[in-house]
């Protein structure tokens, strides 16, 4: 369908209204299921090409671009006519006319100039087209780029949505088409060509693919890797291409191979295989036959390389270690495969004068051993000799000690003597020819013990024969007098005589201080054996054992104790107190005295002296320091008090804070202490009602009734409020003083009743009011008189109840002898305002009427009303 601009349009109107009227020319491309969108057309108001250029970018697709001769004659009789013609999308950029939008040089075969076009003057840049011209219609012309012309602009078919993200849309005249990319098909070119679909799983391998659009389609990759011992037969990747087709077969994994093994006839072979035989996994177990020895490996694993693991093993003959004849022997061997080989066997046989060790015959075995220890010709031994005691014995050992052939000769040490035959020699039978000798010590005299001695001896040899030594010791408490020790020497006499065993003595004891001693000495004074016992005075004890005595070292068992004063147990100063003490005979101790004196705050509870006795306790206890008190303090009223008690309750050192509950105040100090003097510092606080400001005296017009339940005006307090008849609250009507020390409220007043006020009135009636309390409030007076020739039908005088209505209508004027509507009509008719009175009178009747319906029917209960209405004329 088409719509055609209608050609009285004026080409001067103003920019903002062509706009608003630009007509679009479509030609419609409708088509199956709501078809493509409309390639359409558009033109701008005048304007430069440059200015077009951005108009028809910001509104539409931007300045036409036409492409062939059919699109030159649609666009040719679809747009009007216009004197100016219009601008297209060609304009020169670098000496080249180019599409601006597609920045694409114009084709020479596509060029649709006019005659004598373009003609290059400088400055003509850019191109119009001439619409329905008589001549060249439809050409185009090179033009200066600022002149003013309309820009005809376009909507190209194609949208974002159009062909998919695979495609170019193509524009066509009224259509477009989707040019796919390599590798994608379909009306919008919205699926990717499919390749045969892979098996992605198989023997000895792993296939990894990626799927960009779809599974096994276009740009789908498949890389494959071999799993260890396979090797790869054909490419590791392979990719679905643009025709549907892959880049190259499925390749294969196979697994590798190990060359065969061959085993010689002396041994065994025992293979498992995986896959193949010799192939990657593939393992062999190799033995050898009895006689033989493995070389290398027992087991070949074929690897992933391809290669065994092992070099192949091999089987060889069993050696035994080759034998040589011990030294006095024999020896003869043979065996079928040699002399040392497995099987062979060898014979030895012994000299005279020797035996063999192990056995005569051995075997060489399979494991490559001989079947017995390699046997030795022992010369044969005779009994071992031993030394002579005291003596020395030397041998020659030509086939080993104490073996045959062996001589020995005995000798004596100095002070012995031999006795027996000195040489011996080991036979061919293994015994001695004779008996080894003995040594014999030489005697000395026969020794006796000394007086409060004894005497021991060592005797090595015999008692008192050469080297015994004696030792002479005396008794405990006795010391020797001579030489202790004596030996018999290789002449047979002692050394020295014996010594004698004299008492020792100890130092000589004195009385301890405050005591006595007392002693027996059985071998003299203060000797080994003297015992001393001391003792004490009255009012002291021993330190230290009372019995010593002399002991066999010379000294006293233990020493002197000493007598010391007896012990009370140690006094501490009373907690809150000290004590003073005298000590004649040490801290603490019998004789001494203390006296308990108590802090400042606390008093003594007990007796202040105290006595150490002699039997070690004090005559009295320690007495107490308890704090002095002070009278108990109570919580005030409306309040609390918290104490902190160091020495108990309300004690010295105790310090109180009291505290009020809300609405209360202290009327002293918070906090006391209990003093020394077991006073308090200060008298506890009381708490008070927290005052309000004073409400002297009720409002205006008004009464007031309070309570105070603590004080005046105080905390608590409640105020009601009234006012007198004909006046009104203002405010609410009680308040109460709260916890902060405000009123909850403001206070309130007391206003006058309002009566409705009475407007202006016209002349005969006039009125003079009096407002005592305010302009018509309660107790407002309005006097009320008519011109001359009228007289009142009426009340003279309207009075304000305290209610706030009037006491009476408002009265009127009449002219005397006439009715009341004939006089008014009558004197309106003469007045200055013949024409107008009326109509006011009307009105303010109407709107009287008006305000007493919405004041329920009664046209002066509004009591708010006069504050608007006020006349201050009337006021007297």
């Amino acid at each position: 369908m088409m719509f055609l601009e209608s050609a009285h349009i004026r080409i001067n109107l103003h920019h903002g209204m062509l706009i608003v009227a630009l007509t679009v020319f479509v030609k419609d491309l409708g088509g199956i299921g709501g078809g493509v969108q409309a390639w359409t057309y558009h033109y701008s108001p005048r304007m430069k090409w440059e200015d077009g250029h951005i108009w028809c970018k910001k509104h539409f697709t931007g300045l036409v671009v036409i492409h062939n001769e059919e699109e030159t004659a649609f666009v040719n009789d679809l747009v009007p006519f216009t004197r100016r013609y219009y601008w297209i999308g060609i304009k020169k950029v670098e000496k080249v006319w180019t599409w601006v939008d597609a920045n694409k040089t114009v084709p020479l075969e596509a060029q649709n100039w006019a005659t004598g076009e373009p003609d290059n003057i400088t400055g003509q840049d850019c191109v119009e087209i001439y619409i329905k011209r008589d001549n060249d219609t439809a050409k185009w012309n090179n033009e200066m780029c600022h002149h003013r012309k309309a820009a005809l602009c376009y909507r190209d078919s194609c949208i974002p949505d159009s062909c998919s993200v695979h495609a170019d849309c193509v524009e066509t005249v009224g259509n477009y088409t989707c040019q796919c990319h390599p590798g994608f098909i379909g009306p919008r070119c919205q699926e990717a060509k499919q390749c045969p679909v892979l098996n992605e799983t198989f023997r000895g391998g792993r296939m990894n693919c990626s799927h960009p659009f779809a599974p096994h389609s276009y740009n789908s990759t498949c890389e494959v890797g071999c799993n260890e011992g396979y090797e790869l037969h054909g490419y590791d990747l392979i990719r679905c291409d643009h025709t549907g087709q892959w880049t190259a077969s499925l390749p294969t994994c196979e697994v590798k191979q190990c060359s065969p093994i061959f085993f010689p006839i002396t041994g065994n072979m025992t293979c498992v295989d995986a896959v193949k035989p010799f192939s990657f996994g593939s393992q062999c177990d190799f033995t050898c036959q009895e006689g033989y020895r493995l070389v290398g490996n027992d087991t070949l694993t074929c690897l992933a390389s391809g290669n065994w693991s092992e070099p192949l093993p091999t089987c060889t003959m069993v050696q035994c270690n080759s034998l040589k004849s011990p030294p006095h022997a024999s020896m003869q061997c043979h065996g079928l495969l040699g002399e040392h080989s497995y099987g062979s066997m060898c014979a030895l046989q012994c000299e005279e004068g020797f035996e063999l060790i192990g056995n005569n015959i051995t075997k060489c075995s399979a494991s490559g051993h001989w079947s017995h220890p390699h046997p030795v010709c022992r010369a044969k031994k005779c009994p071992a000799l031993k030394f002579p005691p005291h003596g020395s014995l030397v041998c020659t050992d030509p086939h080993g000690s104490f073996s045959f052939g062996s001589e020995c000769v005995s000798a004596c040490d100095k002070g012995f003597f031999l006795n027996g035959t000195a040489n011996t020699e080991c036979t061919s039978m293994g015994i001695w020819n004779a008996d080894v000798p003995e040594c014999l010590a030489k005697k000395c005299p026969a020794l006796n013990s000394p007086p409060h001695g004894s005497l021991v001896c060592a005797d090595p040899h015999g008692s008192f024969r050469f080297g015994s030594t004696c030792v002479s010791t005396c008794d405990k408490g006795f010391f020797l007098n001579g030489t202790a020790n004596t030996e018999c020497t290789s002449l047979g006499s002692w050394s020295t005589d014996v010594p004698q065993c004299l008492a020792k003595k100890c130092p000589a004891l004195n009385s301890p201080p405050h005591g006595f001693i007392n002693c027996t000495d059985p071998h003299g004074s203060f000797s080994f054996g003297s015992t001393c016992v001391s003792t004490c005075d009255k009012g002291f004890f021993l330190n230290g054992t009372a019995n010593t005595e002399c002991t066999f070292l010379g000294s006293w068992s233990t020493d002197v104790p000493q007598c010391l004063a007896q012990k009370c147990p140690a006094l501490n100063s009373p907690p809150h107190g000290f004590i003073n003490c005298t000590d004649p005979h040490g801290s603490f101790s019998f004789g001494s005295t203390c006296v308990s004196t108590c802090d400042k705050g606390f008093f003594l509870n007990g007796t202040a002296n105290t006595e150490c006795i002699s039997s070690g306790s004090w005559s009295t206890d320690v007495p107490q320091c308890i704090a002095k008190k002070c009278p108990a303090l109570n919580s005030p009223p409306h309040g609390f008090i918290n104490c902190t008690d160091p020495h108990g309750a309300f004690s010295f050192g105790s310090k109180c804070v009291s505290s009020c509950e809300s609405g209360f105040l202290l009327n002293a100090s918070a906090d006391t202490e209990c003093t020394a003097q077991a006073t308090w510092s200060r008298e506890a606080a009381h708490c008070l009602a927290r005052p309000c400001p004073l409400l002297a005296k009720p409002p205006h017009y008004g009464n007031m009734n309070c309570s105070h339940p603590y004080s005046l005006s105080s905390f608590g307090s409640h105020c009601n409020f009234e006012c007198e008849e004909g006046f009104w609250l203002k405010g609410r009507s009680s308040v109460l003083c709260n916890a902060t020390g405000h009123w909850s409220e403001n206070l309130p007043t007391c206003q006058p009743v309002q009566c409705k006020a009475i407007p202006a009135l016209s002349l005969p009636l006039s009125m003079n009011c009096s407002h005592p309390l305010g302009n018509f409030s309660f107790g407002s007076q309005c006097l009320f008189s008519c011109e001359e020739g009228f007289s009142l039908n009426g009340t003279d005088v309207l009075f304000c109840s305290s209610s706030g209505i009037w006491n009476n209508s408002l009265p009127t004027c009449k002219a005397e002898g006439l009715p009341v509507g004939t006089a008014m009509l009558l004197y309106t008719g003469v007045g200055a305002a013949s024409a107008v009175v009326p109509l006011v009178l009307i009105g303010l009747a109407m709107l009287v009427m008006t305000r007493c319906r919405k004041r329920g029917n009664s046209i002066l209960t509004d009591e708010h009303a006069w504050d608007e209405n006020v006349n201050p004329a009337f006021e007297s």
